[in-house]
């Protein structure tokens, strides 16, 4: 392991040397909760989350993992529909999502459909923001170009003073009533029709098993998973 890595902490989970589990998401919960106490790491559940556009060019960028669903098997973010993230996901519904934790010598990856969340899940998410980051919000065309930082200013500006706030410095104080959702911002889930857990080995022999499971969708916005299948892949 390189230096700047440390130790390798460790981690209360089932020994992947031997028969894989028959179920990843266990194993993915536990993970996820020891990276909650890595106090070195600010963002424990920060992800890099891969899809492709329409003309099938790859990309990827780094978002927080907000709710994971351990029983259906589906993870939560927030973003803007209309940004890059959101156009690719409307022309091709599929992605892929890594975690990896250094510190404990772990990497998980997820891939899987994804599909816009419930309006009431994504408002009352959105109500939990900051009231900044809610102006935010409203104010910024995600991934477009803009002129300036000025400009984005002035639309904070111009996004305060519709709610009530201040006008001429968005900063002065909060608007006096609730700031609703915009309808171009939201959550999707991603549903885990794969689960890949590395974890690391000495000599770089590290466990690495792949569970794979057929997804189906029943018109509701919402996948029902089969049975997992497992195997173990070279390092």
């Amino acid at each position: 392991m390189p230096p700047h890595c440390g130790p390798v902490t460790p981690v209360p989970v089932p020994d992947l040397s031997g028969a894989p589990p028959a179920d990843p998401l266990p194993i993915l919960r536990e993970w996820l909760d020891a990276a909650t106490g890595l106090t070195d790491r600010p963002n424990p559940h920060s992800l890099v989350l891969s899809t492709t556009g329409a003309e099938g060019r790859p990309d990827a960028r780094v978002v927080l993992l907000k709710h994971f669903d351990d029983r259906t098997g589906y993870l939560v973010f927030y973003t803007n529909y209309e940004s890059a993230k959101g156009r690719q996901l409307a022309a091709r519904a599929e992605a892929c999502a890594i975690f990896h934790w250094d510190r404990l010598g772990l990497q998980a990856r997820i891939r899987g459909p994804v599909v816009t969340s419930p309006e009431e899940e994504s408002d009352a998410y959105f109500a939990t923001r900051g009231w900044q980051s809610q102006l935010a919000a409203w104010s910024s065309d995600q991934s477009r170009s803009v002129p300036s930082r000025a400009e984005l200013n002035a639309r904070m500006n111009e996004t305060a003073a519709r709610f009530g706030g201040a006008r001429g410095d968005w900063r002065a104080a909060p608007p006096p009533g609730a700031i609703t959702r915009p309808p171009f911002w939201g959550g999707y889930r991603l549903f885990a029709r794969t689960v890949e857990l590395w974890m690391q080995g000495q000599a770089r022999l590290h466990d690495r098993i792949l569970w794979s499971r057929d997804l189906e969708a029943d018109g509701k916005g919402e996948f029902h998973g089969g049975v997992w299948s497992a195997q173990r892949l070279q390092p």
